[in-house]
């Protein structure tokens, strides 16, 4: 199951771990071993246990790079139970009702992670009482760091918790790259046919003839799962809910970098958006696009139309660009702007998004949205980039989720 280039690869990693005494309390007899850090944890397929806990016929089956070495223990083998496949829903598709608190989301369980890892490069999988059919899942996605579509399922189900809040009763716009990160991609917002029936969905009720009719509502672990499965890599909810598309629950701020801005510059744009919230009292949640940009969420009161957040956002927008008129352009095209960054207010209208919190974004080293604090653009090794599928999780550990507020929070925006 490891090709000769894998091989090398993880020999060199493990001389440069070499230490001298076994790390196990109980080390095996075995004859002239060599001894590393327990540092690295890969998935492996094999048919038993040996009475002295040795793998009988183990197979490679890829890297868990998600997988803190301390928490791995020896899994137990969990019987499916046929009640399982008798509580799938099979009746009709599901249409979106559910609000961000109305049902706290489920991970996959230890069991169901486990049945991932040793899952070969295809097949059936029961997560979260659904059944999803999973394919190409040692295909690399994420080149620089090695991460296969298995990664980004693993991923996407362990966030579930954090990451669906934001997703749960809005319409999806998903990013799809099948072929990995460096091939080519494709919006889609239209459910495809092939969507099992127990994915939530909803039916806009003003698309014309040439646009999308029925969207996915990410609800449940599942889903997340199904998705990352078909290579959807950017998850874009929409700023309204489903039952209130009319009706954003933020006001989108984008710094929007152009060729010739740094990141320091963002840094300072956002500094200044943060003093003047700060002066009209309003509380903003930033985050990094995991790209080169920062964005800025408002959360709102009911009842505002896109048109109000639009043009809130964009007076306040024109006096924090007014500040630095040398950094920004508000041209639409990007040719047209002289390599400076944009104030993009324009984001605040039906159907236009922004990626969400925790969400992975297609570069080659995997890097997510990621929520800071306002105190964090001071630290000067910040960088838009700088948390990963690998990451991120310690990040929430440490910190806890640091965007839940614009879940909470109902404002009203003040005159400018």
């Amino acid at each position: 199951g490891m090709d000769a280039r894998t091989r090398r690869s993880l020999v060199q990693r493990l001389d440069a771990l070499r230490v001298t005494a076994p790390p196990f309390a109980d080390p095996p007899p075995i004859r002239a071993a060599r001894w590393t850090e327990p540092s690295i944890v890969i998935r492996a397929a094999f048919a038993e246990w040996t009475r002295d806990g040795l793998l009988r016929q183990a197979a490679y089956k890829g890297e868990a790079m998600d997988r803190d070495p301390r928490s791995v223990v020896r899994e137990r083998p969990v019987p499916v139970m046929p009640l399982v496949e008798a509580a799938e829903e099979e009746a009709i598709p599901q249409r979106a009702h559910l609000g961000e608190h109305d049902s706290p989301a489920q991970a996959a369980s230890a069991q169901e992670l486990a049945q991932l890892d040793v899952m070969g490069k295809a097949g059936s999988w029961q997560v979260g009482g659904h059944r999803v059919e999973l394919s190409n899942l040692d295909k690399v996605l994420f080149p620089s760091i090695g991460a296969t579509k298995r990664d980004l399922i693993r991923y996407y189900v362990t966030m579930a918790p954090v990451l669906l809040p934001y997703l749960r009763g809005r319409p999806l716009n998903t990013d799809r790259w099948p072929d990995g990160v460096t091939g080519k991609h494709f919006w889609q917002k239209q459910i495809p046919r092939h969507a099992p029936d127990w994915i939530a969905r909803w039916d806009y009720p003003e698309a014309g003839s040439t646009e999308s009719h029925t969207y996915i509502v990410a609800d449940r672990v599942a889903t997340m799962a199904w998705l990352a499965n078909q290579a959807v890599i950017d998850l874009h909810p929409w700023t309204s809910r489903c039952e209130s598309y009319r009706n954003p629950t933020y006001a989108l701020i984008d710094i929007d970098p152009g060729e010739r801005t740094t990141f320091q510059q963002v840094v300072t744009f956002a500094r200044l958006y943060a003093t003047a919230l700060g002066h009209l009292g309003v509380t903003g949640f930033p985050k990094l696009t995991g790209k080169r940009g920062i964005q800025i969420w408002v959360p709102v009161r009911d009842g505002y139309t896109f048109d109000q957040t639009r043009d809130w956002v964009g007076e306040l927008s024109r006096a924090v660009g007014g500040t630095v008129p040398d950094l920004v352009s508000w041209e639409w095209e990007k040719g047209s702007r002289g390599g400076r960054a944009r104030l993009d207010y324009t984001q605040n209208a039906v159907n236009k998004t922004l990626v969400a919190p925790y969400a992975v974004r297609p570069l080659a080293g995997a890097s997510v949205s990621a929520p800071i604090t306002w105190q964090e653009l001071d630290d000067p090794d910040l960088r838009p980039d700088g948390w990963d599928i690998r990451t991120i999780g310690d990040r929430l550990q440490e910190r806890g989720d640091l965007f839940r507020g614009v879940l909470d929070l109902a404002q009203e925006l003040p005159s400018l």
